[in-house]
This record gives structure tokens, sequence and C-alpha cells, in this order.
């Protein structure tokens, strides 16, 4: 672990030791990020945005500071375009029920893609239901590239939104969002991206890829659980009522008539998660100082390594692209005659940890033909013996359940 450049900033791995292959469903937090909740809490711990005292202002500086750093993080035209959640999930709902709700009718078409989280297919299926929409499916090929035939197909004069993920939570195979966004936007409809699987990885720039909507979690990029963001372009979110009602929400407020805020905060009612979000800011810090090339090339060498191992076992089977490069470090993968659960309790044994199901994404499973998958995900804190451990555990694990001699 002490050779290992970056695996010493993270305290998990000294008072938990384990091979942590699951940083698609959570990442493992630095001490910076560790440090600056803390620093919040023993040092600015007062309500933001409410009190005119001393510590609520610095407060308030604080978690503003936050929401700027996330605008230059995917390069907003203004900090005013950054919502705070609590989740991607959130963030994603938030665009659902405040802009589809109230700007989509009978007739419409949403866009979705099969690959799609349940927290980027449930809120449109609700949609949907309750505004007479019609949810259409972008369908992959099995290494899950969707084509330019299969966009132009079904992204129509009637098509009014399309959600999609950037990167997928079981693939790992990137999508098109250029290409989509600029197919949208031809036929005058909006898009919507699932950023909780690209925004730790890779540069993802707003202005560059022409989007309307990018959502993502804090937790999956270093940060604490429980902040989450919704970027929307300001425009979109003057015109759009607020998702949640109450207190900080409002300019002014009567017994029959109410005034909302300006955009942010008319999205973010209640007490605010600033420490989340002075936690976020933290790890946008941490990540800038390593740098997306640094990760790339970690996370691709892992990918191929277990690439390559897993080409030596005939019984084990990788969804997705043949080629690692493909997989943003994310490998779903099954084992003939042994159920995902029995992997990962098996590998847990041995302090491994993945993750095994349908990962949130049961109607892809069913395009794939299978019920569920294992999965090792892996961040820029693994190494190459993370990679061996992983390799030597999956190859016994037949011969463990008395399935090989």
């Amino acid at each position: 672990m002490n050779d290992h450049p970056y695996k010493k900033d993270f305290p998990i791995f000294e008072y938990s030791p384990c091979v942590y292959l699951d940083s698609a469903a959570t990442a493992q937090k630095p001490s910076k990020v560790i440090e600056a909740e803390r620093e919040f809490l023993e040092r600015l711990n007062a309500n933001p945005l409410r009190g005119l005292y001393d510590l609520s202002m610095r407060a308030t500086d604080a978690y503003e500071a936050s929401r700027e750093a996330v605008a230059s993080f995917i390069n907003a035209e203004l900090p005013q375009e950054i919502i705070f959640t609590r989740n991607a999930t959130e963030s994603l709902n938030l665009i659902a029920y405040s802009y589809g709700l109230n700007f989509l009718k009978e007739g419409d078409e949403i866009v979705c893609s099969v690959m799609e989280h349940h927290s980027n297919m449930l809120p449109w299926q609700m949609v949907s239901k309750k505004t007479g929409a019609v949810l259409k499916y972008l369908e992959p090929l099995k290494d899950g590239t969707i084509t330019d035939e299969e966009i132009g197909k079904k992204i129509t004069d009637k098509t009014k939104l399309v959600a999609i993920a950037q990167v997928s939570n079981v693939l790992g195979v990137t999508n098109p969002i250029e290409r989509i966004a600029k197919a949208a936007h031809e036929k005058g409809a909006l898009i919507a991206v699932d950023g909780a699987q690209s925004v730790p990885h890779m540069k993802v720039d707003v202005k560059e890829l022409n989007i309307d909507f990018l959502s993502f979690s804090g937790h999956k990029m270093m940060a604490p659980m429980g902040i989450g963001v919704l970027y929307a372009r300001k425009e979109l979110l003057e015109k759009m009522p607020p998702f949640l009602t109450g207190g900080e929400m409002i300019e002014s407020v009567s017994l029959d008539h109410v005034t909302y805020a300006d955009i942010p905060h008319k999205f973010e009612a209640g007490t605010v998660n600033a420490q989340g979000a002075y936690g976020l800011k933290a790890a946008i810090e941490y990540i800038n100082t390593i740098g997306f090339d640094e990760i790339r090339n970690t996370e691709d060498h892992l990918t191929e390594m277990i690439f390559d191992g897993f080409d030596k076992l005939p019984c084990v089977h990788i969804q997705g692209s043949k080629d690692p490069l493909k997989h943003n470090g994310i490998v779903s993968f099954t084992i003939d005659d042994v159920h995902p659960h029995d992997i990962a309790s098996i590998l847990d044994a041995d302090k491994v940890d993945i993750r095994a199901g349908h990962h949130c994404a049961e109607p892809l499973m069913k395009y794939l033909g299978v019920q569920s998958t294992a999965r090792a995900s892996l961040y820029l804190y693994n190494d190459e013996e993370d990679v061996r451990i992983f390799l030597e555990k999956v190859k016994n694990i037949r011969r463990w359940l008395g399935l090989e001699s």
C-alpha cells in the first residue's frame, strides 16, 4: 500500500484493509475530503443563507464557493446554474417533476436508452404516465454501442426530451453525447445527461457537449454521501417551478401567496448540506491535483489486466465491448454455473469487494439475456496488486464450489 502514489491518501485502506473494486457504487474518500468536512463542522458550522452574524455569513461564503468550484469543474456559464441536491437520483427527479410534468404533454415523446440506471428511467416512466407523453428507448448493440441509425430512428420531430447516461454503470460504454445532443437540438428537443459514472472519471464540459441538464453524485467522485448536483441552463431554471417548497427558497410569503427566490436558491428548500458541498469542493480540488489523464491511465491499465486475466479463464464472460479501453474501469462479468451473488460472497470472504446483482439496470439485464452480473469497478486508488489478488480469487471460485477438480 505504501508504494502506491494515492492509496496512502485514503484512510479506509489502513483501518479496513480490502481490495475495493466497487467504486461505481461509491468511491472511497481521501483525507483531504474527510478533513474538509470536519473543518466545516469545527470552524464554519452555522446555517448558511439565513443568519446576518459573522459565522453564518462565513458558512454562506463557503457554501457558495463550493457552488463556484462545481461550475468551474464542468465549465458551466454561471454558478447559478448549479443546484445542490442529495444525489444524482434527486437531480434527475427534479428535472422530471419540475420540467417534465410542466412542459411535456400528450403526444410528445421522451427518449431514453435501454441501458439507463433506474434513476434515469423511472422518473420518465412517471412523466409519461402522468402527461400522456410517449416514452421510447434507444436500443444499443450488444457491446453497448448506440448507432447513428438508431439515434436518427428514435429522435424525431415529436421528441421533446432525451434522457441518457454518458457512461453505462453496467457496460462502462461511453455514449455519443455530442451526437445525441446535436440530433435532439435539431428536432427542438432538450437533452438531460446522467453523469454519475462519467463526471468522476473524465473531463465533462457542459458547453462542449452542448447539453441542457447534467446530474451527478458527489459520493462517486470521493465527496461525502448526501451531496449531488444538477446543472441546468439558466433560462430553463428560471422558467421551471420549484420541486420542493419551504424555507429559504422564497422571496416573500403571505397567507395566500408566495414569491420564489431567484435561482439557484429556488430549488434548494430547507437547510442545505453545507458541509457536504464543502467536501465536494475538496474532492474536486483533489481530482484536479491528480488530473483526469492520470485517472484514465490507471483505470485503463488495470482494466487491461483484468481482461488479460479473464482471457485465461474460459468460464468467465465479460458483458459489453471486447475492448478494455471502452469500459471506463467497469467490468461486468458472469461465471458459468455460478450465481453472481455467490461470486461476490466468496470474494468477500477474502476481503475482495465487488458488486453483484442487476445494478439498478434490470431492463438492460433482460436485453443482454442475463439475470444479473458481478461487477468490478476501478478508481485511481487501485493498483496491480489489487487486480492480481482479484484474478487469483476469481480463478478458484468454481473449484471452491466443487464445479472443477
